[in-house]
């Protein structure tokens, strides 16, 4: 054992020699993955783990899924890569199945390599089409590492710079239980936020170029406004002209459950003008996109191509896993298995002070984690049921608002009865011991 954890020393050694300093690791000792099977993934001293964060949240159907890897395989013993200036079979096919699936008509898409990438054409697409700078987004919202994206993100924790080529206006409604709109019931909390909305377009004169929203917000911490807000918001927006993108990037693929899509939550007058997409459907390959209806996907009047979006491998892999995602009905097992693990994480946690709310919904769940007996966010709790769960051979996830003191639980689509308990059963030992030491420690 002391042989690999000098091996693991040395590698982490040599990764701060030659990667960035902000290049997160989980851990107080950082663990190389070597392989993954199922649920499941192995570290380099051979240690199994239970998965309940998937890459964040990016191994949506199952690690080393066989009708994905034979897939790629196939697609790469005939050629990798062409660029989108030939023409791509794997790439029309797959489009024509998310365009269908989609729910926006005459629906195009255009596909990119992340999902920062995504939401960057999106908001290209966006800001020439209606001729402005001006985009609003929600508070506590997290789109992206590129400039752009970067400057739409209202979550100071990853927000590195104040400086963007967007003017953005940050609305209420993306987080239910903290603000000034926290004690309203439902139908108030809306209310609120749309004239919130009406009275920031009054200033504006209304010439903004669109709305932004994850219909949960991910790096934010699982946050959701009640349903029907952001239908709510497609009223006004629609009176101004202003376009409505979905950021389903971690909400996309039947993850919450109940629906397909997050933005279905919120359906009302129908689909978004666009909707952004990534991560789950490569299920490791680097895939994203935006769906678009044409009149806002041809809006560009300049040349554009993708040297490495819609690549044949990554096409294939992602045909192959959407085909495994519906023949097996895996948002209906998100939506029974994640209800369950809900409910069971949700009986951890009671009575705990460490804990200040249990939320999500499908396979997406947020525990907030707090300083025991105040309201004040603690990342130093989500640090210690990290490193707790982690001793226990479970794998979690976080963050939220304030560095990261929210524990995000998104296992693959797949996950079994079996394996929600076992896990739950870990994640409530973690979060005792938690708590034991921040008591232990004077920290109340």
């Amino acid at each position: 054992m002391t042989g690999r954890s000098d091996h693991r020393d040395d590698l982490l050694h040599r990764h701060r020699a030659v990667l960035p300093g902000w290049l997160a690791l989980y851990y107080d000792r950082p663990l190389e993955l070597t392989h993954g099977e199922g649920r499941h993934v192995w570290d380099a001293d051979g240690r199994r783990y239970l998965d309940f964060f998937g890459g964040i949240l990016t191994t949506m159907t199952a690690h080393a899924l066989p009708e994905v890897t034979k897939a790629v395989s196939e697609q790469a013993g005939r050629i990798l890569h062409t660029s989108t200036l030939y023409l791509n079979r794997p790439m029309v096919e797959l489009a024509e199945r998310i365009a269908a699936l989609s729910g926006i008509p005459d629906a195009r898409v255009f596909f990119t390599t992340s999902g920062t990438e995504a939401n960057d054409a999106a908001l290209l697409l966006a800001t020439a089409y209606r001729g402005s700078h001006q985009v609003l987004a929600l508070r506590n919202s997290y789109h992206g590492r590129s400039f752009s994206t970067v400057g739409i993100t209202g979550n100071r924790a990853w927000s590195p710079t104040t400086l963007s080529p967007l003017q953005t206006l940050y609305v209420h409604g993306g987080v239910r239980t903290r603000g000034p709109y926290a004690g309203l019931d439902d139908a108030a909390f809306v209310r609120a936020c749309v004239a919130d909305l009406e009275d920031l377009l009054g200033q504006t004169g209304g010439r903004v170029a669109a709305l932004i929203a994850e219909p949960v917000q991910g790096v934010g911490g699982f946050t959701a406004p009640p349903d029907g807000l952001l239908a709510a918001f497609r009223e006004v927006l629609d009176r101004h002209g202003i376009l409505w993108i979905s950021d389903e990037v971690q909400t996309g693929w039947g993850r919450t459950g109940d629906h397909f899509w997050g933005w279905q939550a919120h359906a009302g007058n129908g689909p978004p003008d666009v909707l952004t997409f990534a991560k789950g459907i490569g299920n490791g390959m680097s895939v994203g996109g935006v769906v678009a209806r044409a009149e806002v996907m041809n809006c560009l009047d300049a040349n554009s191509i993708s040297t490495f979006g819609g690549s044949p491998v990554t096409m294939a892999a992602a045909h192959a896993n959407l085909t495994h995602l519906l023949e097996h009905d895996l948002q209906g097992n998100a939506r029974r298995v994640g209800g369950l693990l809900l409910e069971r994480v949700r009986a951890a946690c009671a009575g705990l002070s460490v804990v200040r709310e249990v939320r999500g919904r499908g396979l997406m769940i947020g525990i907030e984690l707090v300083r025991p007996g105040t309201d004040e966010p603690s990342p130093e709790a989500a640090s210690l049921v990290l490193e707790a769960a982690r001793e226990g051979g479970l794998l979690l996830g976080k963050g939220g608002s304030h560095l990261g003191s929210v524990l995000r639980v998104a296992p693959p689509l797949s996950l079994t009865v079996a394996e929600a308990e076992e896990g739950a059963a870990v994640l409530e030992e973690a979060l005792h011991a938690a708590q034991t030491e921040l008591e232990g420690s004077g920290n109340p």
